[in-house]
């Protein structure tokens, strides 16, 4: 249409200046005079303005027409546009709707409704922001990709609003999804110990109790069951199949927990779960890393990876301990050959050191001067309660130790890392160590968190354990005689059985008592430990106000604080949480206080509460019945508010 415009209006003009030129040339080559070539060019203005009035007026009605043209089609093309769309004014207001828009939205009225009542207030500010992930769903289960063109590309003007139906789209995506394969890791807990639990007549009905609650739970989700060992069993289904259990938040751990059985204690599973991922390898990883966190939890739960999100269910139970000295005995020659392959040691315990953490440092620091070897603790600002056990061993002169920043002028050649009493990178005393050195044993008895260090070239990673004390002095009974434990030695590992285990009275099993008797023999007096953890009467009275002041839940739960910011504020806390379950019908206790640098919340149970899941939420750990939590740049009334909503959450109670 645009030639056509272009033809008739250049047209007239090309040809009426060429015939004027051709005659004006015919009329000179005559020998006309000059009048006449001149009236010819006047001939030719006139008749141009002419044209130009003629054209000016074909120009207007073209483009009229043109315009009622472009104005029809548009409105027949919006009118009848197979896609809902929608005009919103400058006023937020809907202005046109075509009729498709009608059909999935009939309850927006044109100039009765806003944007905002159609998508929402956070919708339509995602909209102006420029945000195109915007969905909306209506009528029959439709979903729609919501898109807005504004006006001059200004927000505050009017704009055509687009509805995507991408329904289709979404359900074959989701049935995509659904089909993945998931890959699942059940392990039943201390199998041989519950089958020798049981009479000859009746071990192979608890095993086949087991194996057919186990094959139920396979036939729910459709899956493909292999028991590669006796009591554990490897479970492939595709991912549709995975709400049922989420939904239910796995039920066969209590269906496990209520089957008969001759032992004192319940059956519990370990189930590790791998979801995404880009192959069926990769969910595979997943599942064996998920099961791996699950044991190194303590069993009796469910841990599902799905990329990088970890979700736990269960864990209500302590389960029964189920070490054994052959693996103590293995792990002992292992760190043995570990330090004698290595030029120097340097042993790391967690920040703000206590009992348990310094003395499982000073007895491993310990073992490698007896090998001969350069070491050093790596020790920064610790626990007030330490003060004194830290000067004897100063005075001892047996001991080096150095602060974190010093701590690389150690690294050389091939240093030996051994981290104790904690796995978590961030909670170690120098977490730039971790990457320095190319030889590093974990040694730890809290349960496993998925930030766990990486890399390590041994782990003796123990949950069931009391404390990290525990775990070295089992290491030690294994000596085959080059080893002479000292007396300070002894005490300082006694001490952290002590404080970890709230003077034998929780997460106490028969082994943490033989080695307790291991240390009284090695000249250990209990004595002296209870002289070190001694409190002033400034703590004593601040303790008692805080058991004086606790809030009681009508539930059995107790939550106090110890208000203002103290030096031995983790301590403090730990004593108080300990105190209040002391309390009867009370069984869990939160306290939460203040030092110089951060809020320290310490978390104590009877059993039938995970305090550990909830003191994870703080970033924290620990154990089922003990845990605790150190939170940066937050107030003592924010982690108490925080504290009751996870309560609340765990427990289901108004609080």
């Amino acid at each position: 249409m645009g030639d056509k415009i272009l033809s008739k209006i250049a047209v007239p003009y090309i040809i009426g200046g060429v015939v004027t030129l051709a005659a004006v040339a015919v009329l000179r080559l005559a020998g006309a005079p000059p009048v006449v070539p001149g009236a010819a060019l006047g001939a030719f203005a006139a008749f141009s303005a002419i044209c130009f009035l003629l054209q000016k007026r074909m120009i207007t009605g073209l483009l009229t027409a043109a315009h009622d043209d472009i104005e029809e089609t548009l409105r027949f093309s919006v009118v009848n546009h197979p896609l809902p769309l929608c005009l919103i004014n400058s006023d937020g207001v809907i202005a046109m709707a075509n009729d498709s828009f009608r059909e999935y939205f009939p309850e927006a009225k044109v100039f009765g409704s806003t944007a905002e009542d159609l998508l929402g207030a956070e919708r339509v500010k995602k909209l102006r922001d420029g945000d195109e992930a915007v969905t909306i769903t209506a009528g029959e289960g439709r979903f729609f990709r919501v898109l807005a063109s504004y006006v001059n590309a200004n927000v505050s003007e009017s704009a055509m609003v687009y509805f995507l139906d991408e329904t289709e789209c979404n359900a074959t995506r989701k049935l995509y999804d659904d089909e993945k394969l998931c890959y699942l890791y059940l392990i039943v807990d201390n199998y041989e110990d519950i089958l020798q639990a049981s009479p000859d007549e009746t071990r192979s009905i608890r095993a086949a109790a087991i194996e057919s609650l186990v094959r139920q739970f396979a036939e729910s989700l459709e899956g493909s069951l292999l028991r590669y060992r006796e009591g554990s069993y490897q479970i492939i289904f595709t991912k549709r199949h995975y709400e049922k259990i989420h939904e239910g938040k796995f039920p066969i751990l209590d269906q496990a927990r209520k089957l008969e059985t001759d032992a004192d204690f319940p059956t519990s599973f370990s189930i590790g779960v791998g979801l995404g991922g880009g192959s069926p390898a990769q969910a595979e990883k997943n599942a064996t890393y998920a099961l791996d966190l699950a044991r190194g939890r303590g069993g009796d739960q469910a841990v599902v990876k799905a990329g990088e999100s970890v979700e736990y269910f269960g864990g209500t139970v302590q389960v029964i301990e189920n070490r054994n000295k052959g693996k103590s005995r293995v792990m002992y020659h292992a760190i043995r050959q570990l330090i004698s392959e290595s030029s120097n040691v340097l042993v790391m315990g967690h920040k703000y050191a206590d009992i348990d953490s310094f003395g499982a440092a000073c007895a491993m620091h310990k073992m490698a001067r007896e090998q001969g070897k350069e070491a050093a603790v790596v020790l920064g600002e610790f626990n007030p309660s330490l003060e004194d056990v830290y000067q004897m061993a100063v005075d001892g002169g047996e001991y080096t130790f150095v602060t974190g920043e010093e701590a690389s002028k150690y690294v050389f050649g091939a240093t030996l890392l051994i981290v104790v009493d904690t796995h978590v990178p961030d909670m170690v005393e120098e977490p730039t160590l971790l990457g320095k050195v190319d030889k590093l044993i974990v040694i730890d008895h809290h349960r496993k968190r998925e930030s766990a260090i990486e890399g390590a070239t041994l782990s003796f990673m123990e949950p069931n354990a009391s404390s990290s004390s525990e775990l070295v002095t089992e290491l030690f009974q294994f000596d085959d005689g080059g080893f002479k434990m000292g007396k300070l030695e002894a005490e300082m590992l006694l001490g952290g059985i002590f404080i970890d285990t709230n003077s034998f009275s929780v997460k106490t099993g028969s082994r943490t008592f033989e080695a307790a008797a291991w240390l009284r023999r090695h000249g250990a007096e209990t004595t002296n430990v209870r002289a070190w953890l001694q409190s002033s009467m400034e703590d004593f009275r601040q303790r008692a106000s805080i058991t004086a002041n606790a809030e009681f839940t009508k539930s059995g739960i107790a939550i106090s604080r110890s208000d203002g910011k103290h030096p031995g504020a983790q301590i403090i806390v730990a004593q108080s949480a300990d105190e209040l379950l002391d309390i009867k019908g009370i069984r869990a206790s939160f306290v939460v206080g203040a030092t110089r640098k951060e809020v320290v919340i310490s978390a104590r149970s009877l059993g039938d509460l995970n305090v550990q899941r909830i003191m994870e939420k703080f970033g924290g750990g620990g154990h089922l019945t003990m845990a605790a939590a150190q939170i940066r740049d937050a107030t003592i009334d924010e982690v108490i508010k925080k504290l009751k909503k996870y309560i609340k959450e765990a427990e289901g109670e108004n609080l």
